[in-house]
């Protein structure tokens, strides 16, 4: 019988080569990483990181996929409504999970680790809109998500130029109020 992708040994042994990669990235450059690399760290063969993964692109945006996850808590956010806690709880995910990642990690890849934070965003924030505006589908909402995402996207890029002067929570937390009643509402006040 052939093990399927949900089998507890495939599941190990994906996250091996998981694991496997992200200790080879504390080490060298992205691009100096082999399969070889990867499959002797592991203790593993070829094939078998190839049953995983197509390639070690592939790998890379899988990690950076499930770290992203884990910092997002993305179970947290299923039930959740959007809300300045919500706004300062997920800047700070970004933010801890750009931290995390080595500055191997980051040099030529901002564009695939942009893109990935973008999308987790995204389906998050659809989710919550959607919840708040009891609307099945809805391209507005998709819209809405889509521009939450790039910005709470920028804003991390951002507070990551200013050098970190001001904590992740300080930094968005001004910027709410504006993003939570819109532009209108804060001229008002």
């Amino acid at each position: 019988m052939t093990p399927t992708k949900t089998d507890p040994r495939v599941l190990r042994t994906r996250k091996l080569i998981m694991d496997s990669f992200i200790e080879l990235s504390g080490k060298k450059e992205f691009k100096d990483i082999t399969i070889k690399d990867i499959t002797s760290e592991a203790m593993i063969n070829r094939a078998t990181f190839y049953y995983h993964f197509e390639d070690i692109y592939d790998l890379l945006e899988k990690v950076l996929s499930e770290v992203l996850l884990v910092n997002l808590n993305y179970e947290l956010y299923q039930n959740d409504e959007l809300s300045e806690e919500t706004f300062i709880s997920l800047f700070n995910a970004i933010t801890n999970f750009q931290k995390s990642l080595s500055n191997r990690c980051h040099r030529g890849y901002e564009d695939t680790i942009a893109r990935i934070i973008r999308e987790q965003l995204e389906i998050i924030f659809y989710k919550m809109l959607r919840k708040q505006n009891h609307i099945e589908e809805d391209d507005t909402l998709k819209i809405t998500a889509a521009i939450l995402s790039w910005g709470m996207y920028g804003a991390s890029v951002e507070w990551r130029r200013q050098s970190e002067q001001r904590s992740p929570e300080q930094f968005i937390k001004s910027a709410i109020p504006f993003i939570l009643s819109g532009i209108n509402a804060g001229s008002e006040s």
